[in-house]
C-alpha cells in the first residue's frame, strides 16, 4: 500500500546537489495540507525539502482493507513515519533526515525517533509528547473516553459500518456561535474553530479532504502516549519550541524534564498553541527556530 505526500523543495532546487531533509509529522485529526502545508513551504524557503505526508486512513492515504477512513491509530503512525524516513533515503539529493512534529506529530516523531537513528535531529512545535499529564490527570474524564471508544470498537466490529464522532465536539457544520456557546472553555473553543472549524483557516470547507470527524475508536490508542515513557532513551540532538502561555505547555516541559540529551528548549510568550499551526508571526519564529537547530 502506498502512503501519499507532497514533497517540498527548495528555490532552485538542484538535484545534483545535497539537502537536509525534513520528515513532518502532522497533529490529530490533520491531513498534509493544514499544518505540514504550512511547515513545508516554509522550511523549504530556509533551504530543507520537506516531506508532508498522509498516514494510512487520513487524506488521500488509503485505509486498511476492512477498515475506514478517518482511522488514525498511534502505532501505525509511528510505522508510516519510519516509512516515510525510510522513502526519503532513496533520494539521491538528500544528505541528512531530520524530523519535525507539531502538536501530536511531536509524540509521534519523538516515539519514532527512539528507534530510528536514521533521524538525525528531531524538534517539536506545541508538542504533546508528555500527554500523560494532560491527558490522565482527571482519570473519570479520560475513563469515560475509553468507555465510548470501547462501544465504538465492538459497533464497528459487529456492523462492519464506520462509528464517526466529533472527537473535540466540533463537527463540520456548526458555526462558531454554536460551537463556541456549547464549549465548556470558550477562548480554546474559539482558537480551535477559528482553524478547523466550518468557517476556519484550514476546516473542511478550506481543505477539502479534511473533516472533524473521525472513527469512534480513536481513544483506545491516543491514550497512549509512548515517547514520554521512553524520552530518556532518545539520543539524537531534540529541540522543544512551545508556547509558555499555552494550555498544553505541560506536554512540552514534563517531557524536556525527561530528556536526557541536553535539548535545547524555545519557550514563546504571547502565542497559544494553535497560533504556532498557522499565525504568521508564531510560525516564522517557530521556523525560524527550527532552521537554526537543524543547521548547527
Amino acid at each position: 500500500m502506498d502512503l501519499v505526500g507532497n514533497l517540498y523543495l527548495p528555490e532552485d532546487f538542484d538535484a545534483n546537489k545535497k539537502y537536509k531533509a525534513i520528515v513532518g509529522a502532522s497533529p490529530f485529526p490533520q491531513v498534509k495540507e493544514q499544518v505540514l502545508g504550512t511547515y513545508g513551504p516554509e522550511m523549504a524557503k530556509r533551504g530543507f525539502v520537506f516531506l508532508a505526508f498522509d498516514y494510512l486512513g487520513m487524506g488521500d492515504s488509503p485505509a486498511l482493507a476492512g477498515e475506514f477512513k478517518q482511522s488514525r491509530y498511534m502505532f501505525r503512525l509511528i510505522e508510516n513515519t519510519w516509512d516515510a524516513v525510510s522513502y526519503l533515503g532513496t533520494l539521491p539529493y538528500v544528505e541528512e533526515i531530520y524530523g519535525l512534529g507539531v502538536c501530536q506529530g511531536g509524540s509521534i516523531i519523538a516515539s519514532a525517533a527512539v528507534t530510528d537513528h536514521r533521524i538525525k535531529k528531531l524538534a517539536t512545535v506545541s508538542g504533546m509528547m508528555a500527554a500523560d499529564p494532560f491527558q490522565w490527570t482527571d482519570k473519570d474524564v479520560a475513563h469515560q473516553m475509553i468507555a465510548a471508544a470501547n462501544i465504538s470498537a465492538q459497533k464497528i466490529y459487529e456492523t462492519g459500518e464506520p462509528d464517526y464522532v466529533a472527537p473535540f465536539g466540533l463537527n463540520d457544520d456548526q458555526s462558531k456561535e454554536e460551537f463556541v456557546s456549547a464549549a465548556a472553555y470558550p477562548a480554546m473553543a474559539g482558537e480551535s474553530y477559528d482553524y478547523y472549524g466550518r468557517d476556519g483557516f484550514r476546516g473542511p470547507k478550506a481543505v477539502e479532504n479534511f473533516s472533524n470527524m473521525h472513527i469512534g475508536d480513536q481513544a483506545m490508542q491516543s491514550l497512549f502516549s509512548l515517547c514520554e515513557h521512553y524520552a530518556d532513551k532518545i539520543v539524537q540532538p531534540t529541540l522543544v519550541v512551545y508556547g509558555q502561555d499555552a494550555p498544553t505547555a505541560i506536554c512540552s516541559t514534563a517531557f524536556i524534564d525527561r530528556l536526557t540529551n541536553d535539548p535545547e528548549v524555545s519557550a514563546f510568550g504571547g502565542f497559544s498553541h494553535v497560533d504556532f499551526y498557522y499565525k504568521p508571526e508564531a510560525v516564522e519564529k517557530s521556523a525560524d527556530t527550527v532552521a537554526a537547530f537543524f543547521n548547527k
